[in-house]
């Protein structure tokens, strides 16, 4: 029994030797625990540990990147995995898992840098981020998830969404929710392939759970960058918020004479002269505004691919969002709305495009090229038909195709991939822009171990 019992204890001594430090608590408060331990200010959370609070318990937990991690009462949760390279930011691994009760979650540096690979589980469902603040709610039947800042992407598990994968489980069953979508939460309950939108109510997280007076407030309009400090506890200050609302106290009106009010004698009415007429001003005509203009790019880097599109700068300006499919995104600025065309039909020339390749074994991906590009529109029908070679690194030729639907304000919306020719999801939108523009994101999997995704940018037949 010797030797079976010193493998044993080699596994598990191995098992321990590789769990690294997640983050260390900075606040605790009632009931709250660390695996075995107290969770006390500045006990050390590794990697698989679980953390529990009891019915009055609260943990606040800053991750060794400087992000948060917060539990309120009667909850537990366990940070999966932390792993972090320094000299490869895009092989950084986040994975949070919430078994039961409220938590909240702040991304730090490293999530920020790898955003392809974080995901919270919950007992039925998989989140992804785009650079997020965000609270969940689950038991063991159903999850709701509201966001603070940023956005978040879910999907119940079913398909090829699974409790063991890495980065968010994105398709045609998963659903996206910003912060801009005041009121409003995300809903899975088990078996459910995708979340529905609800408006928060009664079960909303921080319904079921309110949080403490000292927990961070989410900063409306912030970028997500996180100062060497990392989270700071300052208390909701609730009489400077009263006198905001209520602003300054309006000086007292003195009180009414109690002398009798006397009337002075009218002077004669002497009419004059007929005044000349009064000339109208001229008619200033406003120029029309200026077309909505498109705004595309990737907004996740790799290993000598700098991003080309600020998201969380994009979600917290005027724009507004037509398309976000893994990491591509498309907005359109402010200005005069798309009006489509009640007949006739557009042929455009593909102008700008780019494309990566991205495989399950988690190595960097590879940029494809995309040439012969068609895209045209029937008014008409109002329908629209693209497709495009790819090619990939290896030299592998791909024949992309959509066909789908123009809705009233120009926006494109691919066709199901099971409705032939599709063989690719679609997102897009037309514009004035330039005398006629047209861009949408797209992916597709290539087979079992690979994805493509990627944007285009067309320009009008002249």
């Amino acid at each position: 029994m010797l030797r079976p019992l010193l493998i044993i204890s080699s596994l598990a001594f191995a098992a321990a030797a590789h769990a690294a430090e997640a983050g260390k608590v900075i606040f605790a408060a009632g009931q709250a625990q660390v695996a075995d331990k107290a969770g006390a200010e500045g006990t050390s959370v590794q990697e698989g540990e679980l953390l529990m609070t009891g019915k009055d318990g609260f943990l606040y937990v800053k991750t060794v990147d400087n992000g948060l991690f917060i539990l309120r009462p009667n909850t537990k949760a366990r940070i999966v995995a932390y792993h972090i390279d320094q000299k490869n930011p895009a092989n950084n691994r986040i994975k949070l898992e919430l078994i039961s009760g409220v938590a909240r979650s702040k991304s730090g540096d490293a999530v920020k840098q790898a955003r392809q690979n974080f995901r919270f589980n919950t007992p039925v469902a998989a989140i992804g981020v785009r650079g997020t603040d965000f609270t969940v709610y689950t038991d063991q039947e159903t999850s709701r998830v509201t966001v603070l800042t940023g956005g978040v992407v879910v999907s119940g598990f079913a398909g090829g969404c699974n409790p063991d994968g890495v980065g968010p489980c994105e398709g045609a069953a998963s659903r996206e929710l910003f912060a801009g979508q005041r009121g409003q939460l995300l809903q899975v309950k088990r078996g459910d392939t995708a979340p529905q939108l609800l408006q928060s109510s009664s079960t909303g997280p921080d319904q079921v759970s309110p949080p403490r007076a000292d927990e961070p407030v989410a900063k409306s309009g912030s970028t997500g960058g996180s100062s060497a400090s990392g989270p700071v506890l300052d208390a909701r200050k609730s009489n400077d918020f009263d006198k905001l609302v209520k602003g300054p106290s309006q000086p007292t009106q003195p009180p009414p004479s109690k002398d009798p009010v006397i009337t002075p004698p009218l002077d004669p009415v002497v009419v004059g002269p007929e005044p000349d007429p009064i000339k109208p001003p001229p008619v200033v005509v406003e120029p029309p505004p200026p077309p909505k203009q498109l705004v595309w790019g990737r907004w996740q880097s790799f290993a000598g691919a700098e991003i080309t599109l600020d998201l969380e700068k994009q979600l917290n300006s005027e724009n507004k969002k037509v398309a976000l499919r893994r990491n591509y995104a498309l907005f359109q600025t402010p200005g005069a709305e798309y009006v489509v065309p009640e007949r006739g039909s557009v042929g455009f020339n593909l102008q700008a495009s780019e494309a990566y390749v991205y495989t399950a074994d988690g190595a960097l991906p590879s940029e494809a090229k995309i040439s012969n590009g068609k895209l045209n529109v029937d008014f008409g029908a109002r329908t629209f038909t693209t497709g495009f070679d790819l090619t990939t690194a290896s030299g592998e030729l791909f024949k992309m195709n959509s066909e789908g639907a123009v809705g009233y304000n120009g926006r494109l919306t691919g066709n199901e991939l099971w409705k032939a020719p599709t063989n690719m999801n679609v997102e897009g939108q037309l514009s004035n822009e330039n005398g006629g523009a047209a861009a949408y994101i797209f992916d597709r999997r290539l087979d079992d171990q690979r994805i493509i995704n990627g944007a285009t940018y067309w320009g009008a037949q002249k």
